[in-house]
C-alpha cells in the first residue's frame, strides 16, 4: 500500500503481487485521516511500502497541515500515536544545529516519483530494515527551499544529513551499498558510493565526458550490483547509456562475522506493536557481497499489553488526558438495543487493540470488550426524524421516517408509527424500521406524526410536526380599480394552486414603508385621499415568495355602466388579454367621438368570457367640480345620460375589420350608479342593486338561449397585458390592473365555464378556463 502526496491529491495505490503492479484509487481526506487518528482530519500525505517502512510493521511517515504549516510526523503503532521527527544534531560540516522540539523539527518530502527511471524523494528497502533516505528541510515547517538529503539507520529515531543538495539514492546488494547521483540540470561525470549506511561517501567517475543524466536504472532483484545511467551529451544528441558493474570493488562474500544484530525501538521503547523485534544487518565496516543467499532474519518476543497498544473504539474520542470517552453523538447504551433478551453482546470499554498488534496478557482484559447478557429494560430514548432531517415535505412524494431507540430490548419492543392523516403502522421489532418507513401524504397541511415504543416493562414516545406543502406557482391580487374615498375596499390574494400549505401574506398599501403581515388571504382598507394608489402583496409559502400589485384610482364619486355588443363580435373574440386591451381602447375612442366626453373622464374595460361584454367608468372633472361632491354627482349623471342616449340610439359603432361593423349599446337602460356613494343606504340604492341583478340575469338568460351551452357561473378577472387570467370564488370577484399610461380598465362579470375532470397540481376539484397564454388555468371551487 502506498499513499501519495498532494500533487496527486489523496490516492491509494494497492498491489496484490508484491509490488510488481499497482492500481490507483482516489481517497478522500476524511478517510485518509482515519488511517492515522480518528480525531484528526488534516493529514495530507503518508508513505508506506508494503504496509511497512523498510520491513517494519506499523511504521508510517505522514505530513500534516497544522496552523497552515506542513509538518512531518512518525508513528510506530499504525497511527495510534504520532510525534515529530528529531532534527540532526550537526550538519555536514560538523556544526551544531540548534533545533528544539516542538518549535523546530525535521520535515521530509514524502513523494514517490511517477517516473520509473528516476528515484523519488524517499527510498527504503525491505532487505535493509531501518534505513530510510529522504529529502527535506529543517525548521518550523516543510519548505521547498534549502532542501537537503537525510538518512536514518535506526528507523527514524535519529537522522543524519548526507547531502546539502538533492540527490537520487539507489540501494545496491540488498542495501549493503548506497549509490547517489546529483539532481542537476548540468552535465555530470561523478557518482558517490557508501558502504556504511551513508556515513562516508566515495566519489567515482562513471564517464570520461560530462553527461546530462536523464535517469538511473538498477538491474532486477534486490541483490543487484549493476546499474545503468542514461542521458545525452548535448541537448541535440541521442541517448547515451552507461552500464556500471560494482562487483569489481567487492573482493569477497559476506560471512556471519560481517553481520550484527539490531534492536528495533521507539526512543528506547523496545515493544512496538506488542512485540520486541531483533533484526540482522550488515556491519557498517564490512565491505563484502551479501548476494542472493542473504535474508533478514528476525527474532521476536511478545510483550505484555499496555494502554499504548489500544486505540479508541468506534464512537469514542481521545481527550486531552489521553482517555477515550464517548463522542457527543454516540450513546454507548444504543449498542444493546438490537440485543435479544436471554442472549449476550460485547460491551465496549471504549478501547480496541491496534490492528496487527500482537501483545498478550498485561491490561488486555481491562481494555477488551466484555461479554454481557442482553439487558431487560423498558424502551428509553425514542427518536423520530425524517430521512432528510427536515420538517417539511412535498405533497404526493415519499416521506421517509426513521425511528431510533437508545435503550431497551429492541427485539421484544413494538413500535407504532402514526402519520397523523388517519394512517398508522405497527412493527414488532425496532430493527425492522431502522431502514425507514415511507409514507405519501395526499393533502397539504401540518401533521402530527408520533411514534411509540412499548414492551412489557414500559413505553416511550416521540412526536414531530410535519409541514406538507405544495409548490406555489402563481398569485393574483384581486382589487377594484376605481374606489370611493373613505369607503372600505376588499383586497384578495388568489393563489394557484389554491392550497399550498402554510402561507404568509405581506401587504404594502399606498406609500407605506411598513408592511402589514397576515395569515389570511384577504384584507380591507380605506383610502382617505383621492388619487392613484398602488397595493402590493407578497405571498411566502415555504422557500417560495411571489408577489403581485394593482393600482387603484380613488375618487369622491364615479359612475359605471355595462356595455353589450352586436352578436358578430363574439365570432371574432379570441379570448386573449391583448385583444381585450386593444378593444377597450377602440371602444373608448368610439364613445368619445360619439359623445364628446373628455378622455380623462372615461375608462373602458372589456370583460373576459362570452358573450363579449364591457364596462365604462365616468370620473368627475376636477376643474369643474373641485371641492363640490354634489356638483360632481350631478355632472356625472348628465354625462351618463348623454352616453346612454348615444348607446341607445346605436350611435357608437366601430369597424373591427373590413366588412365587420360592431355596434355598442347599453346593457341596461337605468342610469343609476353601480356604486353607492351616499352615507346611508337608501331606496335608490336598493333599486340600483336590483337593477344590477336583473341585468345580470338578463345577460345570463340571453347567453344560455343563444349559446345553448350549460355551464357553471364563476367570477373572472382580466389581467394586464400578457398576464394569465385567474379565476376566484363568487364571494370575492376580481378586477384587472390598469395601466397608468393607457387608462384604467376594470369590471367583474359572470362567466360560463365547464368542469374539468382532470385537476392539475395540488387541487382536487377544479374549474377549467381558457388562458390568454393558451395554457389551462385551474381554480378551487
Amino acid at each position: 500500500m502506498l499513499l501519495t502526496d498532494p500533487e496527486v491529491e489523496s490516492s491509494l495505490l494497492i498491489s496484490t503481487d508484491e509490488g510488481a503492479n499497482y492500481q490507483k484509487y482516489r481517497l478522500s481526506f476524511y478517510i485518509l485521516s482515519l488511517l492515522f487518528h480518528p480525531e484528526q482530519e488534516d493529514w495530507i500525505l503518508a508513505y508506506s511500502h508494503d504496509q511497512k517502512v523498510a520491513g517494519i510493521k506499523g511504521m508510517f511517515l505522514a505530513n500534516k497541515r497544522l496552523d497552515n504549516q506542513v509538518k512531518t510526523f512518525i508513528t510506530y503503532n499504525r497511527g495510534r500515536d504520532w510525534r515529530l521527527l528529531q532534527a540532526p544534531i550537526t550538519d555536514l560540516r560538523g556544526n551544531n544545529i540548534h533545533c528544539v522540539l516542538p518549535y523546530c523539527s525535521l520535515h521530509l518530502h514524502l513523494q514517490v516519483s511517477a517516473n520509473p527511471y528516476t528515484s523519488g524523494n524517499i527510498a527504503s528497502k525491505d532487505s535493509a530494515p531501518g534505513i530510510i533516505v529522504a529529502s527535506g528541510s529543517i525548521g518550523s515547517e516543510l519548505t521547498n527551499g534549502n532542501v537537503s538529503v537525510f538518512i536514518t539507520s535506526d528507523a527514524g529515531n535519529t537522522w543524519r544529513q548526507i547531502f546539502d543538495e538533492e540527490y537520487a539514492v539507489l540501494y545496491l546488494d540488498q542495501g549493503g551499498a548506497l549509490v547517489a547521483i546529483r539532481h542537476t540540470p548540468l552535465p555530470i561525470r561523478h557518482l558517490w558510493l557508501s558502504f556504511d549506511e551513508g556515513r562516508q561517501w566515495n566519489k567515482y567517475s562513471f564517464t570520461s565526458s560530462p553527461l546530462f543524466v536523464d535517469g538511473v536504472l538498477g538491474e532486477p532483484g534486490e541483490e543487484t550490483l549493476i546499474m545503468t545511467i542514461f542521458g545525452h551529451v548535448s541537448h541535440r544528441s541521442e541517448w547515451q547509456l552507461v552500464k556500471i558493474d560494482f562487483r569489481s570493488i567487492f573482493n569477497r562474500r559476506c560471512t556471519e562475522a560481517d553481520y550484527q544484530t539490531w534492536h528495533l525501538h521507539d526512543q528506547g521503547e523496545p515493544c512496538l506493536m506488542g512485540v520486541k523485534r531483533i533484526y540482522r544487518k550488515l556491519k557498517p565496516t564490512a565491505r563484502c557481497v551479501m548476494g542472493k543467499g542473504y535474508s533478514v532474519t528476525m527474532t521476536s518476543a511478545a510483550c505484555d499489553c499496555t494502554e499504548a497498544d489500544f486505540e479508541c473504539d468506534y464512537g469514542y474520542d481521545r481527550r486531552t488526558d489521553g482517555k477515550c470517552s464517548p463522542a457527543f453523538w454516540f450513546h454507548p447504551s444504543s449498542m444493546s438495543r438490537s440485543c435479544t433478551t436471554g442472549k449476550t453482546f460485547l460491551k465496549s470499554t471504549g478501547y480496541r487493540k491496534v490492528v496487527s498488534n500482537n501483545c498478550t496478557a498485561g491490561v488486555i482484559a481491562e481494555y477488551t470488550s466484555r461479554k454481557q447478557h442482553c439487558p431487560v429494560q423498558a424502551p428509553r430514548g425514542l427518536h423520530l426524524v425524517t430521512g432528510e432531517g427536515t420538517l417539511t415535505a412535498t405533497l404526493a412524494t415519499n416521506v421517509t421516517f426513521l425511528v431510533f431507540l437508545e435503550e431497551g430490548d429492541g427485539s421484544s419492543t413494538s413500535v407504532t408509527l402514526d402519520f397523523g392523516d388517519g394512517h398508522a403502522l405497527t412493527y414488532s421489532n425496532v430493527s425492522s424500521v431502522e431502514g425507514g418507513v415511507r409514507h405519501v401524504y395526499k393533502a397539504v397541511g401540518i401533521y402530527r406524526v408520533s411514534a411509540s415504543a412499548q414492551n412489557h416493562l414500559g413505553s416511550d414516545a416521540a412526536v414531530l410536526y410535519l409541514h406538507v406543502t405544495c409548490q406555489l406557482e402563481y398569485i393574483h391580487l384581486s382589487a377594484p380599480f376605481v374606489a370611493v374615498r373613505n369607503k372600505e375596499v376588499n383586497l384578495t390574494a388568489v393563489l394557484w394552486p389554491g392550497q399550498v400549505g402554510t402561507v404568509t401574506y405581506i401587504w404594502w398599501i399606498g406609500n407605506s414603508t411598513e408592511p402589514i403581515i397576515t395569515l389570511e388571504g384577504s384584507m380591507a382598507c380605506t383610502f382617505p385621499e383621492e388619487g392613484v394608489n398602488t397595493v402590493t402583496v407578497q405571498v411566502s409559502a415555504g422557500s417560495t415568495i411571489l408577489q403581485d400589485k394593482k393600482t387603484i384610482s380613488v375618487h369622491e364619486v364615479f359612475r359605471s355602466h355595462l356595455l353589450a355588443f352586436s352578436a358578430n363580435l363574439d365570432d371574432h373574440n379570441p379570448e386573449v388579454a391583448e385583444w381585450r386591451l386593444d378593444l377597450s381602447r377602440i371602444i373608448r375612442t368610439s364613445l368619445i367621438q360619439a359623445t364628446a366626453v373628455q378622455a380623462e373622464q372615461l375608462l373602458v374595460t372589456v370583460l373576459p368570457g362570452l358573450p363579449t361584454a364591457a364596462e365604462f367608468f365616468l370620473l368627475p372633472d376636477k376643474k369643474l367640480t373641485e371641492g363640490r361632491p354634489e356638483s360632481s354627482a350631478a355632472h356625472l349623471d348628465q354625462l351618463s345620460e348623454v352616453l346612454l342616449s348615444a348607446l341607445n340610439q346605436n350611435l357608437v359603432q366601430f369597424t373591427l375589420r373590413p366588412g365587420v361593423q360592431v355596434t355598442v349599446y347599453a346593457a341596461h337602460l337605468s342610469a343609476a350608479p353601480l356604486v353607492d356613494t351616499s352615507e346611508n343606504h337608501s331606496g335608490s340604492a336598493m333599486l340600483m342593486l336590483l337593477s344590477v341583478v336583473v341585468v345580470g340575469l338578463a345577460v345570463f338568460v340571453v347567453y344560455k338561449f343563444k349559446r345553448k351551452i350549460p355551464g357553471l357561473n364563476v367570477y373572472a378577472q382580466m389581467q394586464n397585458e400578457k398576464e394569465q387570467e385567474m379565476i376566484q370564488s363568487p364571494e370575492s370577484p376580481t378586477e384587472s390592473t390598469p395601466d397608468s399610461q393607457r387608462g384604467l380598465v376594470t369590471s367583474s362579470e359572470t362567466l360560463d365555464t365547464e368542469f374539468n375532470s382532470r385537476p392539475n397540481g395540488c387541487i382536487e376539484t377544479c374549474v377549467y378556463v381558457k388562458s390568454s397564454t393558451d395554457r389551462p388555468t385551474y381554480v378551487n371551487v
